[in-house]
């Protein structure tokens, strides 16, 4: 009788407002559980098989408090001298997954970097000391290994995220703000995020799982007990969880796992030997294209895999091995998730007409790269940079035909960093003396003049600057 009555109601208000068979449509689209059983319905059996690979990690370093007054020598009597200041010890929190049963564990980069000491804590509380076994600044990953240890640990299989999809119920586990392991759950909320701005290769998995500081590192497990991706970052303006977090697809984080189980101290990724750009409206327009996607190819390295295969300036890039690609971005993700020495196939489009590619896939040549740190007392020290070889280039994105020396890394405290020198610019001259050479630099850099003039290349422009001694 009563349910009787409830089916009027919700009748007569649906009258009102919308046909009486839509809303009784809408009514049997929901259901109250049917059965105890149903009830019961729970996500725990997948988290008890995945939470033992789940790890925390913890990471330390020392660091020297530096008093700005000790730039000035009367100052330095009251302060001390530099080897005499205090040390500090920093900390940083995150997660961990273990990947193999050996006892290697993939993590974020940024939660190990510059560590002295990092330790790796299992889900019983067992604490272990790790090693960096590999880091990958380029998709922000990172492989630990276990020391002194022979036992077999849990570990987590890789999902192919390529087979994702929007809508699919993942879980997120791992250790935020350190109160211990913990799991959350949501769906997967978008798929190819590109326009992120956290690693070289932005194709992120968007959830809108609960994801807070200290979950980096962390799981995004699907509904098979598989690792979907890595929990790298979130969009936040409270520090807190607002329903979007990023993480790193697992088909590249098998990339980064198989490079340091070869052995391996950096990522080999394919080659292509060319700058592609994003295709805008305006782009598009001129070109006859009904929507503003692909990757356009802006400069050709000769003797590269691209030239080879016949790739040629203004080619539109639209697909790679049957997968769709909407800009550059995709493609570079796609393209460096390809396993080296076989080939891929590139859908182009070129005057309007479709042409099949077919590329090889090689690591850039890394010849005469001749890194050093530049140390003595000038506008560039504490700068890291490199001879340009085809590696250094497809690193830095520079265009494919650069030649020269370039920054390839700046210490936080160096000199270097704080007149303004950013990772990428190429330096060609100091002082009128053309740089063509690390060693040209180091030399010039020990000169001890009092006025450096520079010309150096940023982002395509070139830029003369006049600095102080």
């Amino acid at each position: 009788m009563l349910g009787s009555v409830r089916f009027a109601a919700i009748a007569a208000l649906c009258t009102l407002t919308f046909s009486a068979s839509l809303c009784y449509a809408q009514t049997q689209d929901r259901r109250v559980p049917s059965s105890q059983a149903e009830l019961r319905l729970s996500y725990a059996p997948i988290v008890q098989r995945v939470q033992p690979a789940v790890v925390n990690v913890y990471a330390a370093k020392t660091v020297q408090v530096r008093n700005p007054f000790l730039d000035d020598p009367i100052f330095r009597r009251f302060f001390g001298a530099p080897g005499q200041q205090p040390e500090q010890m920093q900390r940083s929190l995150g997660s961990g997954v273990m990947v193999d049963a050996s006892g290697l564990v993939v993590t974020n980069n940024h939660v190990i970097e510059g560590a002295d000491q990092v330790k790796v804590s299992l889900a019983d509380k067992r604490e272990y000391e790790a090693e960096i076994v590999l880091k990958d600044s380029r998709t922000d990953l990172a492989v630990l290994r276990l020391k002194d240890t022979k036992e077999k640990f849990t570990t987590l299989d890789f999902a192919n995220s390529d087979e994702l999809l929007v809508g699919d119920v993942v879980l997120a586990i791992g250790n935020p703000f350190g109160v211990g392991q913990t799991v959350t759950h949501g769906i997967i909320s978008a798929l190819a995020r590109t326009q992120v701005g956290i690693t070289d290769y932005q194709f992120f998995i968007q959830t809108d799982a609960a994801i807070n500081p200290g979950n980096s590192g962390g799981a995004l497990v699907d509904m098979t007990g598989r690792l979907a991706g890595i929990n790298t970052a979130i969009f936040s303006r409270s520090g807190g969880s607002q329903g979007i977090g990023f993480a790193i697809p697992a088909n590249m984080v098998r990339v980064v796992v198989a490079s340091a189980k070869s052995g391996g101290k950096a990522v080999k990724r394919p080659w292509l030997g060319a700058r592609l750009q994003a295709v805008t409206p305006e782009i598009a327009e001129t070109l006859g294209l009904k929507l503003p996607s692909g990757a356009l190819v802006a400069n050709v390295a000769p003797n590269s895999p691209a030239s080879r295969a016949g790739l040629k300036l203004s080619d539109l890039i639209v697909a790679i091995d049957g997968q769709a690609i909407d800009d550059p971005n995709a493609f570079d993700y796609r393209f460096a998730t390809r396993p080296l020495g076989g080939s891929a196939q590139i859908d182009v489009q070129r005057g309007g007409k479709a042409v099949k590619l077919t590329v090889a896939l090689e690591t850039a040549p890394d010849t005469d790269r001749d890194e050093i740190v530049l140390t003595a007392r000038s506008p560039f020290q504490g700068a890291r940079v490199a001879n340009i070889s085809p590696a250094v280039a497809d690193e830095l994105h520079l265009d494919a035909g650069a030649e020269g020396v370039v920054v390839t890394d700046l210490a936080d405290d160096a000199t270097a960093a704080s007149v303004g020198f950013q990772k990428g610019d190429i330096i060609l001259a100091v002082n009128n003396e053309k740089i063509t050479r690390t060693s040209d630099l180091d030399k010039a850099s020990k000169t001890g003049t009092r006025v450096w003039r520079i010309t150096l290349v940023r982002g395509g422009q070139q830029i003369n600057v006049t600095l102080g001694g």
